[in-house]
């Protein structure tokens, strides 16, 4: 089944003669979903398919233009899609106050469709080249999984959600069991492509989109899990223990068994409260002395409390 790619875009219009023009204009080079006033277009765009660029109206029922690129810009999960304003409201005055809300650009009515499609165009290749960005700085180039600095931001983000949907989240700190001794045994090349295959196993253990798994530092790596309770995590991180003990990666140096394996250590919380960096180090001191019990009892297993 072929896969459509092309980037996706909110036309949010409650005149159906607009919506029509637009999406004669944009259809044929991208996917277009609409909107027929402020809140639908709020819906759409913190839904788990978000656009790549509103188009957006001013003039509209319940919620007015403006209203709506505030609560877009004021949300972390929609902040940074480009917002084009669409409207026959003319003037320096209606400009610049939709410049000042954060809206990238502002097209009059009527349209002109080469307009139209010349500034769609702009906006989409500056997001496109902003989101490469982004998602480069939150890899590890080595095992191309997520970094730590986006675990830390994943994790922020999961430790608000948890506060507002009174939901518990927990943490699984990984390690790989006598690594110095595989990289003195058989080389840093063998090392790297370890570090590799145990990632990619580990990323590849989890199923739900919102759970994500980093490289945390060296040989270790780390878990985040929303809504899931101590039991829940212990069982995952069972499931990780067991895919790396799997892949049967020869260690003659380890004493727990003649191939690669992990400790993991676990923690759970249940968020209250704001944010806070004293949060995040409470909830990873908690999996590291899980991880350092698992070292001491033996490797090769996961210890929680």
């Amino acid at each position: 089944m072929q896969t459509d790619n092309r980037q996706k875009i909110l036309i949010a219009d409650d005149e159906r003669f607009n919506l029509n023009i637009l999406v004669d204009i944009l259809k044929p080079d991208y996917k277009i979903s609409i909107a027929k006033s402020g809140k639908q277009t709020l819906d759409r765009a913190m839904s788990p398919n978000p656009p790549d660029l509103i188009l957006l109206d001013i003039q509209m029922p319940e919620m007015d233009g403006y209203e709506a690129c505030r609560a877009l810009k004021e949300d972390e999960r929609t902040r940074d899609i480009p917002v084009i304003f669409i409207t026959a409201m003319k003037g320096e005055a209606y400009e610049t106050k939709g410049l000042d809300i954060g809206a990238a650009d502002y097209i009059s009515k009527p349209f002109s469709a080469p307009i139209v499609r010349a500034r769609v165009r702009a906006y989409l290749k500056m997001k496109w080249q902003t989101d490469m960005l982004r998602l480069m700085a939150g890899m590890d180039a080595l095992t191309e999984i997520p970094n730590r600095q986006k675990f830390e931001e994943i994790f922020h983000r999961e430790w608000k959600r948890a506060v507002r949907e009174k939901t518990p989240l927990s943490v699984l700190l990984a390690d790989i069991d006598f690594f110095k001794q595989y990289n003195d045994s058989y080389g840093h090349g063998r090392g790297d492509k370890c570090l590799k295959e145990v990632a990619q196993v580990l990323a590849n253990s989890i199923r739900r989109p919102a759970d994500l798994v980093a490289r945390y530092g060296s040989e270790k790596f780390i878990a985040v899990l929303p809504k899931t309770d101590m039991p829940g995590a212990g069982a995952i991180a069972e499931i990780m223990r067991r895919n790396v003990e799997l892949l049967q990666i020869p260690h003659a140096r380890s004493v727990s068994l003649d191939y690669v394996t992990v400790s993991i250590g676990v923690a759970s919380v249940a968020p209250s409260g704001g944010f806070s960096d004293a949060a995040l180090v409470t909830v990873l001191a908690t999996a590291d002395e899980m991880l350092y019990k698992a070292k001491t009892a033996g490797r090769n297993q996961v210890q929680y409390r």
